[in-house]
């Protein structure tokens, strides 16, 4: 059975870490305040090197771009539960990743839920 993109709001952190694909919560600012442990197994970082962190500048500066950043700024402008999804290639270090991203934004939540879905094969 699926969740419904607004359930990641209801999640406690230990159920978040148990999550079959990454959850990067961020501020309108893209500040990292949450990431589980699927994430930090596909990006090679550990929790404690990326919490408090910029996402685009610190940690994905690959996504920096307007396909994922400036989506990323418009999103965050509405009001209201929200999800908008999309694919994208993350260009690490040691190899690229194709994935589906979605943003999740609720009205009773500040923050932006980024939930990555990996791809075994480019799509």
């Amino acid at each position: 059975m699926e969740m419904p993109a607004q359930g990641v709001f209801d999640l406690a952190e230990s159920e978040i870490d148990s999550l079959p694909f990454g959850l990067i919560a961020v501020d309108a600012d893209g500040t990292i305040e949450q990431y589980n442990a699927y994430e930090s197994r596909l990006a090679r970082l550990p929790k404690d090197r990326v919490i408090g962190r910029n996402f685009f500048r610190d940690v994905a500066p690959c996504a920096m771009v307007q396909e994922f950043q400036g989506r990323f700024e418009r999103f965050v402008q509405g009001t209201g539960d929200a999800a908008e999804s999309f694919d994208f290639e993350f260009r690490f270090a040691f190899g690229r990743q194709f994935v589906n991203i979605t943003f999740v934004r609720s009205a009773k939540n500040k923050q932006i839920k980024i939930l990555v879905n990996r791809y075994d094969d480019e799509p």
